[in-house]
């Protein structure tokens, strides 16, 4: 996209100096308006004439930490002091495109990474300019100057404030070639950071969508049909209208809207609804259908070819022995925190949209096709999320609250239950793999070949076309070791429900086949888990090296206490190499105990040590979750899971010792909001193995499965 100034000036309200270095859109910001306004494709900074420094975010904060990390990369450049550094949430537009995606969008651990050269290049724009500002004020040499704690300092004690220089640079041409720092001389990048909204956060100043205010705002609960897809055929709402406070009942696509002065009202009032449901195609869904659906896809439907590595089918042939297994993966929920919401306002052609999301332009697009509006007629704020975790892709509860204020006239909060959250999330899918291994008469391994069958989240999402390769299910499906002869294989099968994208996304299912059946391979050829692995990285440098690491850190090969035992798994993922080692003890009705989880990474160039650190622990909680009892069940169509209470996460007394250790690494930047969600589970099932001589090749690590193993 280009633009230029006089064109961006026509349509910003922009009304006072400064220099914003990327594009700015009315009604943003108050105090980013910036007569001298500049565009690059590079990054979004705005400098007033008061010295403030605003970094509009194209990324929002879910917990991960980004309005902490993306501001250290322009604060480095900057030469400021990141606390200075204030954050504003960009508006949809196509400028703030995720490279690594190709949307606006918050997912797939890619904010530092996308923001890694973007954000360091459009920092040191800004100093360039402020500098080259000063050089002409003072009539010297720009090479005689430099930028330091928010000043322009120069020969003979001269200094002026970024602010005082702001306008003067912002009539400067952008400079196209910038000299970045030296990582040796970085001051804030990868130094251990406090995170800046902290304060916010606890003093209760930070806006969710469930805090979102609006002046004459009423609330509604949304009665949806128990069977996902299902539509209204008839209701009856005169009960729900007589109750205090109802201000209307409301037929919306995917339900019935019951709308009141009060939350309390609207979710009372919408248990007297008399609804008749067309329960659609998935009420004749359960798992097991499920599953034997996924079964005859493995006969019927087209294999797609991921990677192919010399030639497996005839290595297997010759093979002095092979083993094959089967591993399956259930259902899951996102269960985010704060329950979805979003708050809608509908008047005079347009409607404003605030709420918390993964997604701004998605949302934008859904809304305006479903009020039959232009996309810019739709403006989508966002606010913190509490927990994203891909459910916040989705857009379905956006539409909800747009449909319900333009339905009733009025701004709207819509505010789904944690039972409509259970019940009506978009899963991650099921899997089925099939894995086989081939070795030599001296039991070296020569071949290994994967299969995965399951349903594609992008098919649904953004229209991928039917048979074509899933990126996003090939994750992790290569993996690293030096096998001669390897084929990894997908086949796409809609099971027909609906389905979207979870933390770790496809990481998470392939890891537990891939890394289980390692260890089987090591159990086949009598070899240890951790030697077996190392043996077949020979010139995988990075795995090796975090495969030692945390190998040594858990003193593997060491005695456990009696009842004590290990298991180790190993992945990359997000351009991040980590290795895991777990100790486990296993109660007499098979229950897990998870008591240490030792994790070596290396992400490449770290921005901030201490939210890597965090990000570990909540994808390690994160993925026990799942691991340990995780599992959506159907019947008849119907959600058997409704809360917490049967739909279980890790809590503080279940959460192991979390031994970290980040590798020193000048690669580019990994990601690491999910690579240790996917690979906890192998690294228990492995650890399983040790303690009970019993491969468990079903999720979750449930006393169920294992006893069935």
């Amino acid at each position: 996209m280009t633009t230029t100034r006089r064109d961006f000036l026509k349509t910003s309200a922009i009304a006072s100096g400064g220099l914003t270095l990327g594009i700015m859109l009315p009604g943003l910001l108050d105090e980013a308006q910036a007569a001298g306004t500049i565009y690059t494709p590079n990054a979004w900074v705005h400098i007033a004439d008061n010295s403030s420094i605003t970094l509009i975010s194209a990324r929002s904060e879910m917990g991960q930490g980004v309005y902490t990390a993306l501001p250290m990369l322009i604060a480095e450049e900057l030469g400021v002091d990141v606390r200075k550094v204030k954050v504003a949430i960009a508006p949809p537009n196509a400028v703030y495109t995720n490279s690594l995606l190709g949307a606006q969008i918050t997912g797939g651990s890619t904010s530092v990474r996308d923001g890694w050269e973007k954000l360091r290049i459009g920092g040191a724009q800004v100093r360039t300019m402020l500098i080259s500002a000063a050089a002409s004020k003072w009539h010297v040499d720009a090479a005689s100057l430099r930028a330091e704690n928010g000043m322009v300092l120069g020969p003979n004690g001269k200094k002026a404030s970024f602010g005082a220089l702001a306008e003067a640079a912002s009539k400067l041409p952008v400079p196209t070639d910038v000299q970045l720092k030296d990582p040796k001389d970085f001051k804030i990048v990868g130094k251990a950071t406090k995170r800046l909204d902290t304060p916010a956060k606890v003093n209760g100043s930070a806006v969710y969508g469930i805090d979102v205010k609006l002046p004459g705002m009423v609330y509604a609960s949304l009665e949806q049909c128990p069977v996902i897809g299902g539509k209204v055929r008839s209701f009856d709402g005169a009960k729900a209208r007589a109750m205090p406070g109802v201000i209307d009942v409301v037929q919306i696509d995917d339900g019935v809207a019951v709308v009141a002065n009060t939350y309390w009202r609207a979710k009372k009032a919408r248990e007297l609804l008399t609804v008749e449901w067309d329960e659609g195609p998935v009420a004749k869904l359960d798992n097991a259908v499920m599953m034997a659906g996924i079964r005859a896809a493995e006969k019927d439907a087209k294999v797609i070819s991921i990677k192919k590595t010399g030639d497996a089918a005839k290595a297997m042939q010759g093979a002095a022995k092979t083993i094959s297994a089967e591993y399956q993966s259930q259902l899951l929920a996102h269960a985010t925190m704060e329950p979805q919401n979003f708050t809608a306002d509908f008047r005079n052609g347009k409607c404003l949209v605030i709420g918390p999301t993964q997604y701004q332009q998605g949302a934008q697009g859904a809304v305006a096709k479903a009020l039959g509006l232009k996309p810019e007629d739709v403006d989508v704020q966002t606010t913190f999320l509490g927990g994203g975790f891909g459910r916040r892709l989705d857009v379905d509860f956006i539409v909800q609250a747009a449909q319900i204020s333009k339905a009733v006239g009025k701004p709207v909060k819509l505010l789904w239950t944690r039972e409509d959250d259970t019940t009506h999330d978009f899963y991650r899918p099921m899997a089925l793999h099939r894995m086989k291994g081939g070795f030599d008469a001296d039991g070296k391994p020569v071949a290994l070949t994967f299969q995965l069958t399951s349903q594609s989240v992008t098919q649904r999402a953004f229209g991928l076309p039917k048979d074509t390769l899933d990126p996003f299910m090939a994750e992790a499906a290569v993996v690293g070791y030096g096998i001669p002869n390897m084929a990894q294989d997908l086949i796409i099968h809609d099971a027909g429900l609906r389905v979207g994208y979870w933390r770790s996304v496809s990481h998470a299912l392939n890891a537990f086949a891939n890394e289980s059946f390692i260890d089987e391979m090591a159990a086949a050829a009598g070899k240890d888990p951790y030697a077996f692995r190392l043996s077949l990285l020979d010139q995988q440098p990075r795995f090796a090296n975090v495969l030692k690491q945390a190998a040594q850190n858990a003193g593997w090969g060491t005695p456990l206490p009696a009842g004590r035992f290990r298991g180790i798994a190993l992945m990359e993922g997000y351009d991040t190499y980590m290795a895991q080692v777990v100790e486990i003890s296993m109660h007499d009705d098979h229950e897990i105990k998870v008591h240490r989880v030792v994790v070596v990474a290396d992400l490449g160039h770290m921005v901030n040590p201490d939210t890597v650190e965090a990000q570990l622990q909540s994808s390690i909680a994160f993925g026990l979750s799942a691991a340990l009892g995780g599992q959506i069940t159907l019947e008849k169509g119907r959600v058997q899971q409704t809360n917490f209470g049967d739909y279980p996460v890790v809590r503080m007394v279940d959460m192991p010792k979390v031994d970290v250790t980040l590798v020193a690494s000048t690669e580019k930047p990994g990601g690491i909001g999910e690579p240790a969600t996917a690979l906890i589970g192998p690294a228990v099932a492995n650890a399983v193995f040790a303690a009970t001589g019993k491969r468990v090749r079903k999720m979750p690590l449930s006393p169920d499965n294992i006893k069935a193993a």
